[in-house]
């Protein structure tokens, strides 16, 4: 484990990584294929606007699973929203195995998919990608308002991560008195060389999966939108900075992939946080890169608790079982519970 950094935010991270599951692949693969038990009740399905609709487009909606406690407990409760990562939604493992957590603990819960994930492309004209801060702020004020909720935590996996830390340095000295914390587990905040280290020969099979996913997608929009969308765009990319380069960049209004990347990296604001913010990372995720800078920027910030593990893959943090105490194993989630629940 490492030690505490004196002068820092920086805590000591007590993780101890699941038998023959040392190594940060295992880590990342057997974390996304585990199978998760689920005890929530049915979730009600609530469509949020999130961008208008203007003269040339159609308004943008969202897809949020929502849990919430008995009305007449419902606003003094904490809510969570759970941001899932690239190429997930609402029902992705990490997103239910904290929506128990949380439920159990009384907690609202609302599983809010990024546009055009969990199966609602025709629902926006536009495509999804790490910038969209906005999206989550939209998501928050529409549930503050629609329950007079009083306590709101965030939360965000891998690309989720950015998102949140993105929006809570965007909001700097004035968050909204009901967002009381912001967690980033396994963050993108630099998403630069993040994307070079997916392209390394050892991470090809993340790569290759996301951007099989990505392209069919795409084509799944353009079909939907043909004056749009060039489904031939997506003919030959082989890279995630391929795909930003091509399609995330000519149609979201970047210059190109590594300006998209400046200028959608939550690192850029990150320094402005003011909320309770917790970041886990491990340095073994396979990934994800954190650059000197703004590693700099997260340990100088008296608001973020950054805990970083020498193990634990990308968002995965699988400790041995206890079913002698009830623990599963899952460390990120308990970390991330007792933070939220600690700040409500």
């Amino acid at each position: 484990m490492l030690s505490t950094l004196e002068g820092t935010t920086v805590q000591v991270a007590d993780f101890r990584p699941r038998r023959f599951m040392r190594n940060g692949h295992l880590q990342t693969i057997f974390g996304n294929y585990l199978p998760r038990p689920s005890n929530l009740p049915p979730a009600e399905a609530q469509l949020v606007e999130v961008s208008p609709a203007t003269e040339h487009q159609i308004s943008s909606q969202v897809l949020c699973h929502c849990h919430w406690q008995p009305k007449e407990v419902r606003a003094t409760r904490p809510t969570v929203i759970i941001v899932h990562g690239l190429e997930g939604s609402s029902d992705s493992q990490y997103v239910v195995g904290n929506s128990n957590k949380f439920w159990q603990a009384g907690a609202n819960v609302v599983r809010m998919n990024m546009r055009n994930c969990c199966g609602t492309e025709a629902l926006t004209p536009t495509l999804y990608h790490s910038g969209l801060s906005g999206d989550v702020l939209a998501v928050m004020r529409f549930f503050v308002e629609r329950h007079h909720l009083q306590s709101v935590a965030l939360i965000g996996y891998s690309m989720g991560g950015n998102l949140v830390l993105k929006l809570a340095g965007e909001l700097s000295a004035t968050p909204p008195p009901e967002l009381r914390s912001v967690v980033g587990v396994s963050p993108v905040i630099d998403l630069a060389p993040s994307s070079d280290a997916l392209h390394l020969p050892q991470n090809r099979i993340y790569e290759m999966k996301f951007v099989r996913a990505m392209t069919r997608r795409f084509r799944r929009k353009a079909a939907l939108f043909p004056r749009a969308y060039d489904p031939n765009r997506a003919s030959g990319i082989s890279s995630l900075r391929d795909f930003d380069e091509q399609i995330i960049s000519l149609y979201s209004g970047f210059s190109g992939a590594e300006d998209y990347y400046y200028r959608v990296a939550a690192a850029r604001v990150i320094d402005q946080i003011t909320v309770p913010t917790l970041i886990l990372n491990a340095l073994d995720d396979p990934f994800i890169r954190i650059s000197p800078d703004t590693r700099d920027k997260i340990i100088a910030n008296p608001n973020i608790t950054f805990l970083e593990t020498e193990r634990g893959g990308h968002c995965a943090f699988l400790e041995q079982p206890n079913p002698a105490t009830g623990y599963d194993g899952y460390w990120a989630e308990h970390k991330l519970v007792h933070f939220i629940l600690a700040n409500a």
